[in-house]
C-alpha cells in the first residue's frame, strides 16, 4: 500500500496492517519513534515468531513473545550497533545472516529535498559538499526511513517526517526507498 497509513491502531497503539512485513516495519518505526530523533542507524533481523518460540523458548520469553499475546508472525530483533565511522553501504556489505533469519530491516535518518529542489543542485560538488548544501537548503526535510526485506524478495518501507512526527502520518509502501531495499536484499545473497 502506497500513501498515507490510515490503518486503525491496535490495542498496543501500533497500527494494524495487512501483511506481517508491513506490521514489522511499523513496529520498528514505532520503536524508533519512541527513542526520539537524531539516532544512529539500527539494523534488525526478522525472525519467524512461531519458529523462534519453538526453537528458542528462552529467547522468545526474554523478548516477551508469549503464545497467548503475540499475533505477530515476524519478530524484529535489534542487532549490535552499526559503527558510526563505517559508511552504511560498506557495513551492509559485511553482513551475512544465519538461515533462521527470514528477513532484515534497517532504520536510518536522512535529510531529503523535495523534487522541485533537484534542478537547483549545483554541479560538481563532492559528497561532503553536497551533504552540506542539502543541510543548509531551506526546503530540507528530516526523515526516518525504515526499510525491510525478506529472503523471498518481499519489501516494505515506512517514512516518517520529523515535522509530521505522528504514527498517523507515516507513509508506507514497498517502493519508497528502492536503493536501500536493494542493499538489504544483497545481505542475503552471500
Amino acid at each position: 500500500m502506497l500513501g498515507m497509513s490510515n490503518v486503525s491502531p491496535s490495542a498496543s497503539g501500533t497500527p494494524m496492517a495487512a501483511s506481517p512485513l508491513t506490521r514489522a516495519v511499523l513496529e520498528i518505526d514505532d520503536y524508533s519513534a519512541g527513542l526520539g530523533w537524531d539516532q544512529p542507524a539500527r539494523l534488525f533481523a526478522l525472525v519467524d515468531t512461531a519458529r523462534l518460540r519453538a526453537q528458542e523458548p528462552g529467547l522468545a520469553a526474554q523478548l516477551g513473545l508469549d503464545d497467548s499475546e503475540s499475533t505477530a508472525t515476524l519478530t524484529p530483533v535489534e542487532q549490535d550497533e552499526i559503527p558510526a565511522t563505517t559508511p552504511l553501504d560498506e557495513f551492509l556489505g559485511t553482513v551475512a545472516w544465519p538461515d533462521a533469519v527470514v528477513g532484515c530491516a534497517l532504520t536510518v535518518e536522512r535529510l531529503m529535498l523535495p523534487p522541485s529542489a533537484e534542478t537547483a543542485v549545483p554541479q560538481g560538488l563532492n559528497e561532503s559538499q553536497l551533504a552540506k548544501w542539502v543541510a543548509e537548503h531551506p526546503d530540507r526535510q528530516e526523515v526516518r526511513m525504515t526499510v525491510a526485506v525478506l529472503r523471498d524478495g518481499a519489501r516494505e518501507s515506512a517514512l516518517r517526517l520529523r515535522e509530521k512526527d505522528s504514527a498517523t502520518e507515516v507513509l508506507t509502501g514497498s517502493t519508497l526507498v528502492p536503493g536501500l531495499a536493494e542493499a538489504l536484499a544483497a545481505t542475503f545473497e552471500a
